[in-house]
């Protein structure tokens, strides 16, 4: 129920079992997994500079599957901490910039995976929120943390004890993912944008993304974070596009970036 597709420097990867909403299982976990993996090893051979994450059907992911799970037999524990929470930080660590676009449903599971990507541009009216109380159960993929840090603590549990659901248009309005975009303009305006990231260069995407994710994870202070720039800023005076960059810049031409690394990279190095 995944698929993979890379094609110029994108990488594309579909929940593609829209019968059921997109909703995850085990193996379809598995899969998207492994998706992740290749898709990073042709990122570390050059070939993916962006990846774009997607849904089939009438919703992007409607979070866990389970058709097939007894109550009685359930360990979550091994669901959500052995497995997803393992393939959350794996998407979250992709080396190079990430997107979704996200449509109707996007609960649970798959809102965990909304948070693991780098930039979220949602349909106005995609579905968000925590339906868990008509389960017995309760917001799991890191909802609480997100909800809490963009929210607020009296409109996270107001989410979480009336299980209403909020659409597109106000979590993008409420400080929640990026931008908020008619549905049926979401897919052909995201992969539009994508493609022009994937031409970008890399490297510096890859330093912007790391350091937003120590700012969040470590707290970092203002002079903390200059520091850390600073170190990113004379990394990045050594890559191929940095050089580029400055010279398009002086010749008055737009930039041809490759997404290559480090300038000694054309002696052997590594690409991005």
């Amino acid at each position: 129920m995944i698929s993979l597709s890379i094609a110029d420097g994108i990488a594309e990867v579909v929940l593609n079992a829209p019968e059921k909403l997109n909703s995850l299982d085990e193996h379809a976990l598995a899969e998207l997994g492994k998706a992740y993996d290749d898709a990073a090893a042709a990122a570390s051979r050059g070939e993916v500079r962006a990846l774009l994450l997607r849904g089939e059907g009438r919703a992007f992911c409607a979070g866990r599957d389970i058709s097939g799970v007894s109550p009685d037999s359930d360990d979550a524990q091994a669901y959500l901490g052995g497995l997803v929470e393992p393939l959350l930080q794996k998407m979250a660590g992709f080396p190079a910039p990430t997107f979704a676009a996200a449509h109707g449903a996007c609960l649970g599971v798959g809102l965990g995976l909304l948070l693991a990507t780098d930039v979220v541009y949602v349909g106005e009216k995609a579905k968000f929120g925590s339906p868990f109380a008509k389960l017995g159960a309760t917001l799991d993929s890191g909802g609480h943390w997100y909800f809490t840090e963009r929210l607020g603590m009296h409109r996270t549990l107001d989410l979480i004890y009336t299980a209403e659901l909020m659409s597109g248009a106000e979590a993008v309005a409420q400080g929640m993912f990026s931008r908020a975009m008619p549905d049926e303009e979401l897919l052909p305006a995201t992969r539009e944008i994508v493609s022009r990231v994937a031409t970008g260069a890399t490297e510096a995407f890859k330093a912007s993304k790391e350091l937003v994710a120590h700012i969040r994870d470590q707290r970092l202070g203002l002079w903390s974070s200059m520091a850390e720039e600073n170190a990113e800023q004379a990394r990045l005076c050594k890559t191929d596009d940095y050089a580029e960059g400055f010279r398009a810049f002086q010749e008055k031409r737009t930039p041809v970036f490759k997404g290559q690394s480090f300038l000694g990279s054309r002696t052997g190095g590594t690409q991005a």
